[in-house]
């Protein structure tokens, strides 16, 4: 893939967080020695077990936080939101409040999020419930207000964390479908998900990460196949 159409670029990349661990302390490397490119149009698939980076990744992807150690180059111009269910919900306000508010955290400017306000109900189909508190809500009506109000941001790179398959089987099925056409929009995506079938059916390369290290990247059958054998591997050994 040509580096005419580079967004971004990782280059030997680790971050460290401070533990309490007794009376001192102690270091913990989230990400240790992570490389990776990310091209304009494309969908690039993240795997690895719980605990490997792969959200601490896409927080360094949306210059949530910054590395450690190492060099990210972003292409100027380009904007990346995490695509993160509930972002800043409080309990005691509305849906319709919490949508606002979720919206703006997300990068929305408040009159943008007001002008998406109807798709945003309509879509999470929650009708009257929309102007009750969230902490009325069952997890699968927080789930798709939560949802509905991130697929509205519409930011130049996807950060996808494990969204798809939320609330009940209807709503999986739609928000699915919705994901998939946003992708094949020639939106720039990164798709974190354990869904192997989901990463090999929407992904044009996937990356590989286990223990804070690029283990791999490549096509999505070849990576996918590699992981699966680790993990067969690593189950034999516990």
């Amino acid at each position: 893939m040509s580096n005419n159409n580079l967004v971004l670029s990782m280059h030997h990349v680790g971050v460290a967080y401070r533990r309490k661990k007794g009376i001192f302390g102690d270091i913990f490397w989230a990400l240790k020695d992570v490389s990776l490119s990310l091209h304009h149009g494309e969908t690039l698939g993240v795997i690895g077990r719980n605990g490997a980076g792969k959200s601490t990744l896409l927080r360094l992807i949306a210059s949530i936080i910054k590395p450690d150690k190492g060099e990210i180059i972003h292409t100027q111009g380009y904007q990346a939101s995490l695509l993160t269910l509930q972002l800043g919900f409080v309990p005691y306000l509305t849906g319709r409040e919490n949508a606002i508010l979720s919206g703006m955290l997300l990068g929305l400017r408040k009159k943008e999020i007001m002008a998406k306000l109807d798709a945003i109900i309509e879509f999470s189909e929650l009708g009257e419930f929309i102007d009750q508190p969230i902490v009325t809500y069952s997890s699968g009506m927080a789930a798709r207000l939560g949802f509905s109000v991130a697929f509205q941001a519409d930011p130049d790179i996807f950060l996808i964390d494990e969204v798809l398959g939320v609330g009940d089987a209807e709503f999986i099925k739609k928000s699915t479908t919705v994901m998939q056409q946003k992708i094949k929009t020639n939106k720039t995506v990164v798709f974190v998900s354990h869904n192997a079938a989901l990463v090999n059916q929407l992904c044009d390369r996937v990356v590989w990460i286990e223990e804070g290290i690029t283990k791999a990247e490549g096509k999505p059958k070849e990576i996918i196949a590699m992981y699966d054998d680790y993990l067969r591997n690593h189950a034999k050994t516990d």
